[in-house]
């Protein structure tokens, strides 16, 4: 649907407010996400990335473009180096049909569902970059909150409840089909939530298709990307959605289109989660919990979009088959609570 947006009122704000002078021409749509609609524009003196929230029903704070820059501006004050540059927020929608925000392009490629053409990663590579993703994640749950204004982006205290509760509630406002297994693994959050919590930057959407890579050196990540969920809250509710995403071979097919960590080299996720343990302080004993809630969430953003699909809001033909990935993670879940294995 994004070729029904009106680009003319776009570039003419942009050469203005941007002191440029680029032109229609020069903008072209990133593919392969899903959710925010993100767009670069390429100017005779520089590149921009442009991000709009995606067409039809928003997702809570999801897409909330004065948010996702006000994430980006507080990283930089903390001084996080791997945060792409905020330059303007928008908030008038004749410009653009809804809020945007422009910010810093950084060059490098993005690893998605396949190796781009022409870049070979070997085994070694892989397994460095592994490591090297979950050290990129490791640095951001350490990060300085106070003196940085981070901690002022979320409420730590109840966190844990809050995100199961809510997904909760947003499966079943999305709910298109009957999925018993999921519905079960719903159930089980709701009734172990631990007594504990931990306090941390968190991105909340942490796998490889957010990460800019360099291609000369493949395991240096140049920046993370699509802060619309970052929060403060627990580090160990973030590592869990990672590892929903952190697919392996065995998997599901349905459920390896968000990461390829399911090729040769990469860590397994008891690696991961071994390896993030042995740089943290924190519990991790009961990682089962948060590993279960991060596929019920990947589930839930999943139904979402699919019902958008379902609703005649998004037109890109693979959120058709995004209600193959809601089932496959309800059975994942239940797989993993019978067998206790992650």
């Amino acid at each position: 649907m994004a070729e029904s947006l009106d680009f003319k009122n776009l570039v003419d704000y942009l050469n203005q407010k941007l002191d440029v002078k680029g032109d229609v021409s020069g903008i072209t749509q990133f593919k392969g996400g899903y959710s925010n609609l993100t767009f670069k524009f390429q100017t005779p003196e520089k590149t921009f990335v442009i991000r709009r929230a995606p067409f039809g029903e928003k997702i809570s704070k999801a897409h909330d473009m004065g948010r996702e820059i006000s994430v980006l501006k507080a990283l930089q004050k903390a001084g996080y180096p791997k945060a792409p540059k905020p330059v303007l927020f928008c908030e008038d929608v004749d410009i653009f049909q809804a809020p945007f925000f422009v910010m810093e392009h950084v060059e490098g490629f993005i690893l998605r569902n396949k190796v781009p053409q022409g870049i070979s990663i070997s085994p070694e590579e892989f397994h460095s970059l592994s490591q090297s993703a979950i050290d990129c994640l490791l640095e951001l749950h350490q990060l300085e909150l106070v003196n940085s204004g981070l901690i002022n982006l979320g409420k730590p205290t109840g966190y844990v409840q809050r995100q199961v509760e809510g997904w909760s509630e947003r499966y079943f406002r999305a709910k298109t089909n009957e999925l018993p297994e999921l519905e079960r693994a719903i159930e089980w959050l709701q009734s172990e939530i631990p007594k504990s919590e931990n306090t941390g930057f968190i991105h909340n959407d942490f796998k490889y298709d957010n990460l800019v890579l360099n291609p000369e050196n493949i395991k240096e990540i140049k920046a993370v990307l699509d802060w619309e969920m970052a929060t403060v809250g627990d580090p160990l509710m973030d590592l869990g959605t990672t590892l929903a995403y952190w697919c392996e071979a065995s998997d599901p097919e349905a459920l390896k289109l968000f990461n390829i960590s399911h090729l040769p080299g990469n860590m397994t996720r008891s690696e991961v989660i071994q390896y993030y343990g042995q740089k943290s302080k924190l519990d991790m004993s009961e990682m089962l919990f948060y590993y279960i809630f991060g596929i019920v969430k990947v589930a839930v953003i999943a139904q979402q979009i699919y019902k958008r699909f379902k609703q005649g809001n998004a037109s890109d033909p693979r959120f058709a088959g995004l209600i193959q990935v809601v089932e496959a993670s309800g059975k994942m879940a239940i797989k993993s609570l019978e067998t206790q294995k992650i």
